[in-house]
């Protein structure tokens, strides 16, 4: 090759210097890209759907399933989507294509490629993907009825935890976050008969991600919730709440109030919301502002839900051609000093944490009958509330927990060190608190949100979970906040709580691994607690590892003897502080982590749970059960 000099530098190196120039700004757009989340749209907008319209009860409307089988190609070098210049390849995988002659230079086939459920985690479907964190691409056909009078959106109850979604070809959107839903409207580029989706599904563990790259429970790949087509009117009901008015509660009296919003086109002649409780006598017309938003407020006295009575209540939204129903039961939460009241009285809440991994096995859980598996387990250890760890459970959880009248904690996988200085990561925390917040704001079994977990202790960390709490408040006043800590000092031979977080918080909630991380079982009953912050507490975990089956002296470790006797002696120590107002002991099920190889004993579970992964309960399960009979008065 010639070379031309000019200024001292020869061409050939300019020429390099533009191409990597030019390979940097291609990288940084797609970053950005990356990076960015789909922008609200104005109602009228004919622009996609946005995260922060999320439809409210998307699966009581006209939908289209997706579940089952759907095509699958592992991609760990990630070849279906860049080239070898490491460039978004406009012809990748999600093209769907196949070779027309001989001659053609296809490498891929989906038609031809492994089949998994859907929804699924891939880890626990192929052997073979056990461990695999990466990329994996999902393909699935199918044919429409296309209306041309509908609007159509393709919703994700969950895909952990990068997706970039195609249908036909085309680029949708991408979402970010493995156990929040997110929405793309697919109107235009869907057909009539047939159709493809594609997504590009990435588990891959970053230092930058919500959760980041340490945690205690398995990264479950996959889309693994439910994935839905939704067939809306042009205009259409997007989203609603109804609750308690805290107003009127401050005042003494007892009214209902909320919101209705409308999305889509823009109202041709009909300006009107139908509202109606039928069990409650109402019934009226809502006028619909400029904004497709209406607000109401009315006088009602509804029967407050309790995990003692249930009570939900029939709700009917009418607009148009379309009816939506949905079930909502109406409580008062607060706290009273040192005491968490529910409907004016103080109440403990005898709990359990919970995973979100099936009750007989592992993998992810997403149905109904599971989540009713689940809670119907922790209704018959006594509970009457229930800590949904680390992250949003799917929908069929919450939904459940109102029908059992379990009130629940419910939290975003801020987990251990995620990288509190960075902006970017905190947008993500509080895209996933939004998307959680919005999905599960009519939910009368959750009273608790929680913005973090097992944090360290330092200013940046304290400023990233003080914005976070402050977003949640503005999201939701209805509710108490909190944030699970285990940074506590001993002091004159006592453990104070001594985390300037708890100043933020409605209810405090504490790790203490007494027994198990530190001291000896028996050393538990003794320990003293302070506080000087005059909030409710909440021991959000303790417990230790047993294997199920495992018998003999209470001093080994991982028999059923010694996790019984750590159970034994917290209880004794919790049972003597005044301020703890209730408990989720650490936990109700043995459930995957790759943080536990020990073999013949862990062999990758996490022990700690009352119940092992096939079922059996352990010693400590009675125990607690015998507990919280006694708090219950029986």
């Amino acid at each position: 090759m010639f070379t031309i000099k000019t200024c001292g530098t020869t061409l050939k190196v300019l020429l390099v210097k533009l191409v990597l120039l030019l390979s940097c700004i291609a990288m940084q757009s797609m970053a950005a890209e990356k990076s960015s989340s789909i922008q609200t749209p104005a109602l009228h907008a004919p622009a996609a759907l946005a995260q922060s319209l999320l439809l409210q009860n998307p699966h009581a409307r006209t939908a289209i399933s997706l579940n089952g089988p759907w095509r699958t190609i592992v991609d760990p070098y990630e070849n279906g989507f860049y080239n070898h210049r490491y460039l978004e390849n406009p012809n990748g995988y999600f093209k769907n294509a196949s070779a027309k002659s001989p001659s053609d230079l296809v490498e891929y086939d989906f038609s031809k490629s492994p089949l998994l459920e859907v929804p699924g985690d891939w880890n626990t479907q192929l052997e073979r993907l056990f461990f695999y964190e990466g990329t994996v691409w999902y393909q699935k056909s199918f044919s429409l009825t296309k209306n041309s009078h509908k609007r159509y959106v393709l919703y994700f109850d969950a895909v952990n935890y990068e997706a970039v979604v195609y249908v036909n070809g085309e680029k949708v959107g991408r979402h970010e976050g493995g156990f929040t839903p997110f929405q793309f409207d697919v109107t235009k580029q869907l057909q009539a008969g047939d159709n493809f989706v594609v997504v590009k599904v990435d588990n891959r563990r970053e230092r930058d991600n919500i959760p980041t790259v340490n945690t205690d429970w398995w990264n479950y790949g996959g889309i693994t919730r439910p994935v839905t087509i939704l067939e809306l009117d042009r205009t259409y009901i997007s989203d609603y709440t109804l609750s308690l008015d805290l107003q009127a509660r401050a005042l003494g009296k007892s009214r209902i109030s909320g919101w209705v919003q409308l999305s889509g086109d823009s109202p041709k002649g009909n300006t009107n919301i139908h509202l109606q409780l039928p069990e409650l006598g109402l019934d009226s017309a809502l006028d619909v502002d400029s904004s497709g938003k209406a607000s109401f407020s009315f006088e009602a006295n509804p029967q407050r839900w309790a995990p003692q009575n249930p009570k939900l209540y029939k709700v009917v939204f009418r607009y148009g051609s379309e009816t939506l129903e949905d079930e909502i039961g109406f409580r008062d939460i607060r706290v009273q000093g040192e005491d968490i009241v529910l409907n004016g009285e103080p109440i403990y809440l005898r709990g359990i944490s919970i995973h979100e991994e099936k009750p007989g096995g592992e993998g992810r859980a997403w149905s109904e009958a599971e989540a009713v598996k689940i809670l119907t387990m922790a209704k018959e250890l006594g509970c009457n509330f229930v800590r949904l760890a680390h992250y949003p459970h799917n929908e069929n959880m919450l939904r459940a927990a109102d029908r059992l009248g379990l009130l629940v904690w419910s939290e975003i996988p801020v987990y251990w060190t995620v990288q509190f200085e960075s902006e970017a990561v905190y947008q993500k925390a509080e895209q996933q608190l939004t998307e959680m917040i919005q999905r599960d704001k009519n939910r009368a079994a959750i009273i608790l949100w929680s913005v973090a977990n097992e944090t360290p202790n330092h200013n940046l960390r304290f400023t990233f979970l003080k914005k976070l709490v402050a977003k949640a408040r503005q999201l939701d006043a209805t509710r108490l906040i909190t944030a699970a800590s285990d940074t506590q000092q001993t002091v004159g031979g006592a453990k104070k709580i001594d985390d300037p977080f708890a100043e933020l918080v409605d209810v405090i909630g504490i790790n203490t691994y007494c027994g198990w991380y530190s001291d000896k079982p028996s050393d538990c009953a003794a320990m003293r607690w302070q506080s000087d912050y005059n909030k409710p507490v909440i021991i959000s975990e303790f417990g230790a590892g047993a294997l199920a089956g495992l018998h003999g002296d209470k001093n080994a470790r991982w028999t059923e003897e010694y996790q019984d006797d750590v159970y034994r002696y917290n209880l004794e120590m919790i049972d003597k502080i005044p301020f703890v107002k209730g408990m989720t002991p650490w936990i109700l099920k043995d459930f995957r982590s790759p943080r536990r190889p020990l073999p013949e004993i862990q062999d990758y579970w996490n022990r700690k749970g009352l119940v092992s992964e096939s079922g059996e309960r352990k010693q400590a399960w009675y125990r607690l059960r015998d507990f919280y009979q006694g708090k219950a008065g029986g």
